[in-house]
Formats: structure tokens, sequence, C-alpha cells
């Protein structure tokens, strides 16, 4: 899927002003813009690895569950997901210890190609964990839920 292949923003890492020590669905060829330590791309296969440390997950739109389960059991990091109310994985992450900010759409990524490309369709940028609520708190990215 096209969506697949696009990449955070650099204004959002700017905003929410913390450093990863792991991206696990980073492009082949390492972080474009996320602050991390470490990363793994799909040529690793993030699924299949142990995470560490506070991590950052912007994974494929056309799966998000399977990594959105990862992520709550990793219970350490932010993410960045589809706006997607009547998912299975969306009321998991709603009904948890998370923290959540609706973005706004037509929010400009980043393609393979390094050219910006706009999605049409809202994002959320999810917190779990004490410090990465405290950051999401702090980045005015908009209304914390």
């Amino acid at each position: 899927m096209a969506n697949d292949e696009l990449y955070t923003p650099k204004w959002i890492f700017d905003s929410l002003g913390v450093q990863f020590d792991l991206d696990v669905c980073a492009p082949v060829q390492g972080p474009l813009h996320t602050p991390a330590k470490s990363w793994f791309s799909e040529l690793d296969d993030g699924l299949s690895k142990d995470w560490f440390g506070r991590v950052w997950m912007n994974p494929p739109f056309s799966k998000p569950s399977v990594w959105v389960d990862k992520w709550l059991d990793h219970n350490n990091g932010i993410a960045l997901l589809p706006l997607s109310g009547n998912s299975r994985w969306w009321h998991k992450l709603w009904n948890g210890p998370s923290a959540v900010v609706m973005v706004k759409p037509n929010t400009g990524f980043i393609n393979s190609e390094g050219e910006e490309k706009k999605i049409m369709y809202g994002i959320s940028i999810w917190a779990i964990g004490e410090t990465n609520i405290t950051a999401l708190k702090m980045s005015n990215l908009g209304r914390i839920r």
C-alpha cells in the first residue's frame, strides 16, 4: 500500500522534544528525522524483534493492529496511527493506559523520495508510559485525552 511508505514529518519530533531508543518502523535507509539511537526497518521485521527502551512507532497503516498489540505490551513509547475510531485496535488504545492527541487532516508526510505528500485523513499520536505521556502533554500538538 502506498501509505505504508510515508514517514513522520520533522515538526512532530520537534514538538515532542524527546530522544527515542528505538524506531521500530524506520525506512530501510534508516530514520529520516526520528531522533532514535537504533531502528528496525521492513528488512529487519520489527515485529519479530525484541523492543527496548522508549520506542517510536509509525507502523504500516494498512495493518496497524499487530503493531498496536506489541506496542501496548511494550508499554513505553509514542506511536503515530491513523484516526480509526471503529477498529478493534483503536478501541484497545482508547480504553487502555495511553494518552492521545488528534492531529489535523492533510498532514504532510515524507515519501520514500523525500517529498512531502499530504494524507487526507486524520492521524492520532499516542503515548504510553508516564514520561511519554508528559512529553505528549508538553508538545502543544493538540488537546490531550
